[in-house]
């Protein structure tokens, strides 16, 4: 049975360091006139487009306007992403190149992303390590504005690129946040927990992770059919 793994990106396939706020604030200040309460504001599992609504309607914007600027600040951030973004302040994650190039060799197993990352942001942050070639396809922030809105976009792309439909249960989401797990119990999907992000483990186990693990490399003792 051909099974289909949907990979987040920050804190689970990488992380960026500190250099994506700033870049996401200062296109927050060009577009909206402020970046809200950006620095105290929790990005962990939530898409691009929702966290500008939050900010920006919290700061007394009203939604309609925010939406409607929305496309100009994805362009804006996600081109000051591509210019801007420093490898050498990022993270390739344990274990990830490990597991991504023994799923490629698989006839059976498709990878592909499930990120709240505006697809151009996506592609900036995988370019930096060369990643963008084990996925075809995924569902990004572009999508919809909750995560949740995603796996059935996913699944959608996924019968298109591959001619057929994956059951929930033949589905993995592989995530390290609260949203990952919530988003794959929506839709009836298993979802593999890492605790290389921001959110530790026991909390990821609470929440009611399928599988809870340090990070990648311990993927196929979860999930023996990583291996």
């Amino acid at each position: 049975m051909m099974k289909l793994v949907l990979f987040d990106i920050d804190g689970t396939l990488l992380t960026c360091g500190p250099q994506v706020r700033p870049l996401f604030a200062s296109a927050l200040v060009e577009v909206f006139g402020t970046a809200g309460e950006v620095d105290a504001f929790d990005f962990t599992g939530r898409t691009d487009p929702g966290i500008v609504l939050d900010l920006i309607t919290g700061a007394g914007l009203p939604e309609p306007l925010v939406r409607e600027r929305l496309p100009r600040m994805r362009a804006l951030y996600t081109e000051r992403l591509e210019r801007e973004l420093d490898r050498r302040e990022m993270v390739l994650l344990p274990g990830v190149m490990e597991i991504l190039e023994r799923l490629s060799r698989r006839e059976d197993v498709v990878t592909a992303l499930l990120t709240g990352n505006w697809e151009p942001g996506a592609k900036a942050k995988l370019s930096r390590f060369d990643l963008g070639r084990y996925f075809g396809f995924g569902a990004f922030g572009c999508d919809g504005v909750d995560r949740s809105e995603l796996p059935p976009v996913a699944l959608d792309r996924a019968e298109r690129a591959t001619g057929r439909r994956f059951r929930p249960e033949d589905v993995l989401i592989v995530g390290d946040s609260l949203h990952d797990i919530s988003c794959a119990h929506a839709h009836g999907i298993p979802c593999l927990a890492v605790g290389t992000g921001r959110t530790p483990e026991e909390v990821l186990r609470a929440a009611g992770a399928d599988w809870v693990i340090g990070d990648l490399r311990q993927a196929a003792r979860a999930v023996p059919w990583l291996g």
